[in-house]
């Protein structure tokens, strides 16, 4: 269902269509010779990505992947019933974010103060912080925000006494700080979910019982509202083996105990939530935390990498790459999204050539970028599927800065002044990598540009 974004939020979105792409963004050095662009100008004048404009190697998106995995992604919550925060320090793009929220999303996940700051400057109304908050000065801007803006909707994790009582004073200074300014604008309290983790995971209690005790800390504080329990199962493991989905299954289950024992506490006001769910395991989360227990709790992913998808990491691991195993029909289907263009810049011997793209413009953290196709120069004509071949027997052995290493077969007539499109692995440390990434429709017109803000 479609969602109406908030005026500010709508403004601030628009804006950016009319932001300048300068010489400085990669990718757009010759299309910006008489000067700036914008993303409403290439809406407007539809370059071909191939037409000698863009100076590769370019990171493109393609708009039926990013926009069709976002209505998918929307339609498995609804027929679900879960509500759905996705993770924004994926994407660091609010066009993006907007996007899944005109889709429906509950709200927006960030992992720091700092992308709650961004994605406050364009107005984002409810944003979770998923981790814990322990720097003064956070806290402090957080108390700030939440007294100048009746409708920003906060959340955070805790999973320590520490934890709690140094939120608390921070929250309680920002008070007195603010009454001795003559500020008549109250405090108010954010919500905090007790974060469940695992012996030798990262942060979060080690039981259910130290949850629970973090969950009455809380209770008795003035600058934290109970709002529910929350975990991350995407830890756990990184392959989809029984003894990974089976410890998975019982981490959701210990979460789901946790969220029935903190929802009865004084102060776990209306309904409590439980929030799980990275881009991988997410059919699991559901599964789990939505089985009868008590009380309905509120339950919201925050899965992110699933807006692009990818050829590597999330193909094997998401629902959909599960095969045989994914139950009746309810999972969604994601399309990758991403694509590298680069060219070939030598063949120095059989066997191999070397492409213009390296670590500065590729993620490479989980798995080496996947050839797709390749293609004379001048790219592929109007339809994507034409005058482009599989480059079967190909791979990226190593990366170096600016230089990928491609393995061919002896008798591969790949020449410099070739053209490899490049599928991706993880999303997450591919975002980061551009300040700024066409879009392109199905015929490679770039029609868009999205900013990215990390």
């Amino acid at each position: 269902m479609k969602s109406v974004l908030p005026g500010k939020l709508q403004a601030a979105v628009g804006a950016l269509s009319e932001r300048p792409v300068a010489v400085t963004d990669k990718g757009f050095g010759r299309l910006t010779r008489p000067g700036p662009v914008s993303a409403g100008r290439l809406a407007l004048t539809r370059p071909s990505l191939f037409g000698g404009d863009f100076v590769l190697p370019v990171m493109v998106l393609r708009e039926s992947a990013v926009r069709g995995n976002i209505q998918s992604m929307a339609d498995y919550c609804a027929a679900a019933g879960v509500q759905l925060a996705p993770h924004g320090k994926t994407t660091m793009a609010p066009q993006l974010l907007a996007l899944q929220l005109e889709a429906g999303a509950w709200g927006v996940t960030a992992a720091t103060v700092a992308q709650v700051q961004v994605f406050r400057s364009f107005g984002m109304p409810r944003i979770l912080v998923a981790n814990e908050v322990t720097d003064r000065a956070a806290i402090e801007w957080l108390a700030d925000e939440l007294a100048a803006d009746p409708d920003f909707d906060c959340y955070c994790f805790v999973d320590s006494l520490a934890g709690v009582a140094l939120f608390d004073d921070a929250m309680q200074a920002a008070s007195s700080r603010r009454r001795s300014a003559g500020r008549a604008d109250p405090i108010r309290p954010v919500r905090a979910l007790v974060e469940l983790g695992r012996p030798g995971g990262r942060a979060g209690c080690r039981s259910v019982d130290e949850a629970v005790t973090v969950a009455k800390a809380v209770s008795a504080t003035s600058g934290l509202r109970l709002a529910g329990a929350a975990g991350y199962e995407g830890s756990i493991g990184h392959d989809d083996s029984e003894a990974t989905l089976t410890a998975i299954a019982e981490f959701c289950r210990d979460l789901r105990r946790l969220g029935t024992l903190v929802s009865a506490l004084p102060g776990c006001e209306g309904d409590y939530i439980l929030s799980a769910g990275g881009s991988a395991y997410f059919d699991i989360v559901v599964r789990e935390l939505t089985a009868p227990a008590g009380a309905a709790p509120t339950v919201i992913l925050r899965s992110g990498a699933y807006i692009s998808h990818d050829h590597g990491f999330y193909q094997r691991l998401s629902p959909g790459g599960r095969t045989g195993r994914d139950g009746p029909a309810l999972m969604p289907a994601f399309t990758p999204a991403f694509e590298l263009w680069a060219s070939v810049l030598s063949r120095p011997e059989p066997g191999l050539a070397i492409i213009g793209a390296g670590r500065h413009d590729v993620a490479f953290d989980q798995d080496m970028p996947v050839p797709l196709r390749i293609c004379p120069p001048g790219g592929p004509p109007a339809v994507p599927s034409a005058g482009a071949s599989s480059p079967h027997g190909m791979r990226i052995s190593a990366l170096d800065d600016q230089h990928g290493y491609l393995r061919v077969p002896a008798d591969a007539t790949l020449a410099p002044g070739d053209l490899v499109c490049l599928g991706i692995s993880h999303p997450c440390t591919n975002f980061d990598k551009w300040r700024v990434i066409p879009v392109v429709d199905d015929g490679y017109r770039v029609i868009d540009a999205v900013h990215t803000f990390f």
